[in-house]
């Protein structure tokens, strides 16, 4: 694979966005969250995701003209519809718009509903954390493709949720970034692309027989007629129930809450109407904010300390590799594919826009 400047990967997803009529503003938001997701090494859910995109263009279920609203405000909360566009940006502002409640309250809580795929939601986790405050961010999925334990079928999605809290040492929040899947389906199609075999248990088919064959599991879980991916946890033997449990609490809190559609009851032709949450916590409205960013220091540093169980593996804390990730390609730049930038190529064709891979 060829590796190429965050630079010159912002360029190229711009020109992009700039050529599907995103507002400049809009665009340059989106660009931004969908680098930074490539940098942390999250290549699932960066640039690989234009060719998916298009599609959805394509298929007249994304509008990236379209503005977002603030429906309803109180002093705690607000209900953002993102008018089926992207996700980033509206994602950006449902976020600021929390940690500016929480300033003032102690808590904020933001939903949004018409909203689409978004990225990674530790970004948007994040974003309270530049703060000083918490932030829990969860999301529906466009697409039905994780198996409930003890089903045949995909009715759920990747449900993915993101939590973060400042720490003592700024550089290093606490950053838990995961799907409610064993994996997201994303990293399915980046083992697609790399015609590389999946680990045993990531997809299943409609008898629960693992599916190793990244070409033919990325093509079931794009069919979404049977099997899928499994609950986190793999099997009903490894506690998949827990992760399928979490799936739920996400559909309830950015589905149902939220007023997006739950995808096993939506028509194929209604948009996809994805749903996100997000909560904001100042920590200063139940004590010394000092104080708690110590505390989370004190409680990482003493995981980190942990002897290892084998000395060239390291205990770490969510956060930690992505943060090493990103550092290394600032300095060497972002990995893409050949098949991604064929890709690519081709949707800077069909839409006219400048090629800079």
């Amino acid at each position: 694979m060829k590796q190429y400047a965050a630079d010159t990967v912002r360029k190229q997803i711009l020109s992009v966005l700039a050529a599907w009529g995103m507002a400049p503003e809009r665009a340059e938001i989106t660009a931004e969250v969908m680098v930074d997701t490539d940098l942390l090494g999250i290549d699932s859910h960066g640039i690989s995701m234009l060719p998916m995109y298009q599609r959805l263009i394509d298929a007249g279920k994304l509008d990236t003209g379209a503005e977002m609203v603030i429906e309803r405000e109180g002093t705690s909360t607000a209900v953002v519809d993102g008018g089926h566009n992207l996700g980033h940006s509206t994602m950006v502002t449902a976020m600021q718009l929390a940690t500016a409640k929480a300033r003032e309250t102690g808590v904020g809580v933001v939903t949004v509903r018409r909203s689409h795929h978004f990225g990674a939601a530790g970004y948007y986790a994040r974003i309270a954390v530049d703060s000083g405050q918490i932030g829990l961010v969860t999301s529906t999925t466009p697409t039905k493709t994780v198996v409930p334990t003890r089903g045949s079928r995909p009715v759920l999605g990747t449900n993915p949720l993101a939590f973060a809290a400042p720490s003592a040492n700024a550089d290093e929040p606490f950053l838990l970034d995961m799907s409610t899947s064993t994996v997201a389906m994303n990293k399915v199609k980046v083992y697609d692309y790399l015609s590389k075999p999946l680990p045993a248990g990531w997809v299943l088919d409609g008898l629960a027989q693992p599916v190793t064959d990244s070409h033919a599991a990325y093509s079931q879980l794009r069919e979404q007629q049977h099997g899928g991916l499994s609950p986190l946890g793999g099997t009903e033997a490894l506690s998949s129930h827990k992760g399928y449990g979490l799936a739920l609490m996400v559909q309830i809190l950015a589905g149902a809450l939220a007023g997006a559609t739950f995808a096993p009851l939506r028509e194929p032709s209604d948009p996809n109407d994805i749903g996100h949450f997000c909560l904001v916590i100042d920590p200063a409205f139940f004590g010394d904010r000092e104080q708690f960013e110590a505390s989370v220091s004190q409680i990482v540093d003493t995981l980190r300390a942990e002897p290892p169980a084998s000395p060239d593996r390291p205990v770490l804390v969510p956060g930690d590799i992505e943060r090493t990730v990103r550092a290394e390609r600032l300095e060497g730049g972002i990995p893409l594919s050949e098949a991604l930038v064929s890709e690519i190529r081709d949707i800077c064709t069909q839409n006219e826009a400048p090629f800079h891979l």
